[in-house]
Parts: C-alpha cells; sequence; structure tokens
C-alpha cells in the first residue's frame, strides 16, 4: 500500500550541513534531558577542577535557575570563549578515549546547556584576573571582567527557552527538585571528602538548604560511611556490612545492608564505577543474584557500592549521559559483586539488624496520655515506707520457695541436688551472643537472657535456616545428582542462542543440566537434575536463555534447586507445638551462632529480636 508520507518531501532529499546552533540543540538534547542533568554535569565539572566546596542553587525546579558555585581551580579569561564551544575540554587530548579518569570528557555539557538556555560562567584562576562570559541560544558574548575571589560560578537561567516544546515534557517543580536532590546525593556518595549544599531559591532571598554534607574525615571507609549516613540514614549505617574483594583487576568497596533491612523497591541501591554514579542493568542484576538466597522475591536490598579498576577495563563512552557502561569482562565484574556481597553476608554470621528491635519496642510502647505532658512517673519510682517494708517481707525466706512453684524457668533443680560450682562470668551462657534459654512461650518463641538484654527466637524459622544451611552446604560437597532422560528433549532455538547457551554446558552439568549441540540451532539435553523430579526441560531452558539476555548469567536452575531445599529444610524444621527442653533451646541458640544467614529464614524474615535491657526498663519507666 503506497501511502503518502506527510514527513518527507517527494522530491529527491538533498544533504546538507546543519549550522552550528541546531547542531548544539540536537546534543543537548541527548546530555539534557532535564534540570537534574544540567546540575550533574555542572557539579562534575566542578569536580574535575578539584572544588572542596560546592553549592548547587535552583528554582522552580531548576527551570528557571540553575547555579553551581565551586572553590575549583577555575578558568582562564582567554580560555572561557573555547569552553563554549563543542568537543572543547581539559580533560583529555584525543588520543585515547579508553585511559579516562575525569568525570567529563565530551566538552559538549557547556555548549549544549548554552543552546537551550541563557548561561553564564565567572571564574578565576589562582593569581589571576576574574572574568565571566555569556551565552544565549547559542549566542556567545564577549569576555568582560568579573568580581569573584576565585574558583567558578557557572549560572544557568531559562532553561529550554530556546527549545519551548522540551518544556511540556517536564514534571511539575516538586519532582525536578526531588531528580536534582537524587543527583547531587549520589555524586556527595562518590566525594566523600567533598562538602555539599543544595538550596531553594525559589521566590528570591537567601533559600531554604534541602541537602547539606560537610566534607568527612578519616579513612576511606570512615568517610564513606559518615557521608552514607548523613544521606541514606543512620538505620543503613549501623545496619550495613563493610564491602571490600578484590578479583583479577577490579576492587569492590562500600557497604551493602543486612537482609533483614530490606526495602519494598530498588531505591535504595546506588553503583559507582571508577567514582562515577552508573545505572547498569547487569550490576543491578548481580546485586539481587547475591541476595538472592536471603530475600523473597518482593524485597530489595539496599547498597552503596563501588568498583574501582584501570580506566582500560571499562567503557563510559558508551551513552551521552555517561550512566551506562561497558566492562571488558562482564562476568568478571558480575561475579565479583556476588562472591563479594555473599562473603560478607556469611561473614556476618547470625546478625539481624537493629532496626527490627527497635520496630518490635516501638509495637511494646505503652500508650501516652493525650494531654502532651510530662511522662507518666510510675509508683515504683518513689516507693512508700509502707511498700518498702511490705517489699522486705516478700523477700523473706519462705517467698522463694513459695515462687518456685511458678517459675518460668527451663533449667528446674531437683531436690537436695548439691549446688554447682559457682561459673566464672566469662563462662556464663548469657555472655554469649544469643544467651542461654530461660523459657519456651506458645511453644514456638525461645526467650534467652543475655548479658545486656533478652532475645526471643522463632524456633521454626531458625531452624528452617538451620537445615536450609546445612542441605546447602551437602549439596556442595556432593553436587547435584542427574537423572537421564530415557528420550533426549530437543530444542530449537536461533544459533546464536544455542551457542550463548552452549558456553555454559559446562556450569549447567555442574548443576545437574546436561545439554550438548543437536546441529544447526537445537541443543539437546540429556539429563535434569534429580532433585527436580519431573520437570518442563523446554521451558527451563528457554527461561535460562532469557536470564542471560537480560542480566548476561543465568541463576535460574539454582534458584529452583535451592527452593526445592528451602521446602525440605521447612517441612524439616522443628514445628510450630513442640515443646523444647532447655538442652534442645540452647543447642539451637549455639547452632545459630554459627551458622551464616541465621539471622534471617529462607524468606528474608529476622529469625530472633534482641532488646536491650535499658529500653525494655524506659518501657517500665525505671529511667
Amino acid at each position: 500500500m503506497n501511502t503518502p508520507r506527510p514527513n518527507i518531501s517527494q522530491s529527491p532529499p538533498v544533504i546538507r550541513q546543519l549550522d552550528d546552533a541546531a547542531i548544539n540543540r540536537i546534543a543537548a538534547g541527548e546530555v539534557v534531558e532535564r534540570p537534574a542533568s544540567a546540575v550533574k554535569e555542572l557539579v562534575e565539572n566542578a569536580l574535575d577542577a578539584g572544588a572542596r566546596r560546592i553549592t548547587v542553587d535552583y528554582a522552580d525546579g531548576g527551570k528557571t535557575l540553575i547555579r553551581v558555585t565551586d572553590d575549583g581551580c577555575g578558568i582562564a579569561p582567554d580560555e572561557l570563549p573555547l569552553a563554549l564551544s563543542r568537543h572543547a575540554t581539559s580533560k583529555i587530548d584525543g588520543s585515547d578515549l579508553l585511559n579516562i579518569h575525569s568525570f567529563g570528557f565530551r566538552g559538549e555539557a557547556l555548549p549544549s546547556l548554552g543552546a537551550v538556555g541563557r548561561l553564564s560562567i565567572a571564574s578565576r584562576v589562582a593569581g589571576g584576573e576574574a572574568a565571566g562570559i555569556t551565552v544565549s541560544g547559542g549566542q556567545m558574548g564577549k569576555v568582560k571582567p568579573a568580581a569573584l575571589n576565585g574558583g567558578t560560578i557557572v549560572t544557568l537561567r531559562d532553561l529550554f527557552h530556546a527549545t519551548p516544546a522540551r518544556l511540556k515534557f517536564m514534571r511539575t517543580d516538586r519532582a525536578e527538585a526531588q531528580a536534582i536532590s537524587d543527583v547531587l546525593k549520589r555524586l556527595a556518595m562518590a566525594e566523600p571528602y567533598v562538602g555539599f549544599i543544595l538550596r531553594d531559591v525559589s521566590g528570591g532571598g537567601e533559600g531554604r538548604v534541602s541537602f547539606r554534607a560537610d566534607a568527612e574525615s578519616g579513612d576511606m571507609f570512615d568517610a564513606l560511611h559518615g557521608r552514607l549516613a548523613r544521606i541514606l540514614g543512620s538505620d543503613f549505617a549501623n545496619n550495613a556490612l563493610r564491602i571490600d574483594a578484590t578479583r583479577e583487576g577490579l576492587h569492590m568497596t562500600g557497604y551493602a545492608a543486612l537482609p533483614t533491612y530490606s526495602r519494598g523497591s530498588a531505591v535504595a541501591q546506588y553503583l559507582f564505577v571508577n567514582g562515577r554514579p552508573v545505572r547498569d542493568r547487569m550490576m543491578i542484576g548481580a546485586l539481587r543474584a547475591a541476595y538472592m538466597d536471603v530475600l523473597s522475591r518482593d524485597r530489595h536490598p539496599a547498597a552503596a557500592l563501588f568498583i574501582d579498576c584501570d580506566p582500560v577495563l571499562v567503557d563510559v563512552n558508551v551513552h551521552p549521559a555517561k550512566s551506562e557502561v561497558r566492562f571488558r569482562d562482564p562476568g568478571l565484574a558480575r561475579g565479583l559483586i556476588v562472591s563479594g556481597l555473599r562473603h560478607a553476608l556469611a561473614e556476618a554470621g547470625h546478625r539481624a539488624s537493629s532496626t527490627v528491635g527497635q520496630a518490635t519496642l516501638g509495637a511494646m510502647r505503652p500508650e501516652q496520655d493525650g494531654g502532651g505532658g510530662a511522662a507518666r512517673v510510675y509508683q515504683m519510682d518513689r516507693p512508700s515506707g509502707a511498700a518498702r517494708a511490705m517489699a522486705y517481707r516478700a523477700q523473706a525466706p519462705g517467698f522463694a520457695e513459695m515462687a518456685q512453684d511458678y517459675s518460668a524457668r527451663v533449667e528446674p533443680v531437683a531436690d537436695g541436688a548439691p549446688e554447682k560450682e559457682e561459673t566464672a562470668p566469662q563462662d556464663l551462657p548469657q555472655n554469649l551472643p544469643l544467651g542461654a534459654a530461660r523459657a519456651h512461650l506458645h511453644e514456638n518463641y525461645i526467650l534467652a537472657q543475655t548479658a545486656d538484654g533478652m532475645v526471643i527466637v522463632d524456633a521454626h524459622a531458625a531452624h528452617e535456616r538451620l537445615v536450609y544451611e546445612k542441605l546447602k552446604r551437602q549439596m556442595a560437597e556432593t553436587g547435584v545428582a542427574a537423572q537421564a532422560l530415557l528420550i533426549p528433549e530437543i530444542v530449537e532455538m536461533a544459533e546464536d542462542d544455542a551457542a550463548r547457551l552452549l558456553e555454559l554446558a559446562d556450569d549447567l552439568a555442574r548443576l545437574g543440566l546436561v545439554i550438548e549441540p543437536f546441529g544447526g540451532g537445537a541443543v539437546a539435553v540429556r539429563e535434569t537434575p534429580a532433585i527436580l523430579g519431573q520437570c518442563d526441560a523446554r521451558a527451563m531452558v528457554l527461561d535460562i536463555l532469557d536470564e542471560l539476555a537480560d542480566q548476561g548469567d543465568s541463576m535460574t536452575i539454582r534458584s529452583r534447586i535451592e527452593a526445592i531445599l528451602s521446602r525440605v529444610a521447612c517441612h524439616g524444621s522443628v514445628r510450630t507445638g513442640r515443646r523444647l527442653q532447655a538442652d534442645e533451646m540452647n543447642a539451637l541458640l549455639r547452632e545459630m551462632e554459627a551458622t551464616p544467614h541465621s539471622g534471617q529464614c529462607n524468606h528474608g524474615r529476622p529469625t530472633y529480636v534482641e532488646l536491650k535491657l535499658a529500653d525494655i526498663e524506659r518501657l517500665f519507666g525505671r529511667t
């Protein structure tokens, strides 16, 4: 059907050379998507200039004003016009696009911003005179003297005034301001030794500081921990594990939260490559794979991870916004993330996040009177003489014997039994991390006493994790048994898909799935994991292919096997309703202390809650 196409002329097309203004506007469409993109480019320029303090002011979500002030090295007056020219940069010389050590290197940000807004730059180098220049809609003005002590001030007004159609795609001022804040916080994580201030000056005046992060001190891990506490909150900092792993030229550092400190979405995942914030699908998939065994599918880990390597091992010249990277060996980077995080989680042992105990205390906290007055003072805080006398009589000989009939102790003392020798304080069970069992409540919950509080353990969930970890160790030692198919399953696919799948044949064989080529794009499935029983081999192979295309690796078989092991562990663990003896409960506590991941069950829920004695006393008004 030959229907005329309205956007294409019917006459023979003529090739034209676009003018610089059109070229800059096209480039701006790639580099500057919204006000947050402009802030990102300008702040990265400030960091490349060696700034130690950066202030960002914006108005109306950045649509009418963006101003970035830094104390960097500045720009010489005779270089200001060149800085506004396309592909002019001080970051690289153009001889090697893989050996990049700076945030920026394209030389497109400033001319792109000048093409779609009203841009002005005032700068001063050490020992030189301050100068400024303006550009509006791509038209550059002359260099003029300016008043400035040092550093650079870049002011961008009326963003997209030269391309008003783009303004229709802007979101609300609040949404754009939130995007600016998110960009600045990511850059602040990457540079903990630099101070950042974000200020909303809508309506004029001094404005309102919406974010402030002073420069941190100390070593790299201490500085990063302080910066993450400032940005992500003290809960994350208190429940995050230090990450430090190396593999074949790649070095990963950062902090990752405990599984019991998880989020309902992936909003707390921050990834950096050579200090550059990135949004890489492969890295996000690796982060999720590392937590696959300790989180349910509807929960997401929280982490801030930094991968550093020789710049030649990663290509950052993939996207105009430089938010995507491409590793020379993606499998190496993915393996580093997965193994590094799993090692750190295993070293955490039975540890669970402190927020679990805080939530428990919040649920137990007594209601306050509606008057909003001072906290209630209980009578026991100032006992009368008569009350003291009654208390002394209650503690007289005979009361202790009466109380034994009502005791909840799980270690009864037989009549006439000889007294045990006094145990050294360091040998007492309550001095161990999970303490000594004192009671079994509702035939499921173990109440244990620690040196400075108490622990409540969900015995079924804890034993389920212990059995699951034992089954996994046995599988790792003996391998995954495979069952041969009477008639091999032939799976047809594209030749490139078959080649990608056959590259993993050895890895799949270790998991019990044996495949081999069958000519063309066909693959023959000879054996499947025995633990899966009767399974659809064709559907499983196609699922593996989809996962390879999406994440570059596949965890399909392993996840299915581990799901079955988890179900076996659930049925093989101690059931709710069974009364446990003292030695059984203490043995369970000791095994939890020695088993990795025992702080959460197979579904990511906590297996125990720890309550500090000081918090408990505060509940009863004893402070």
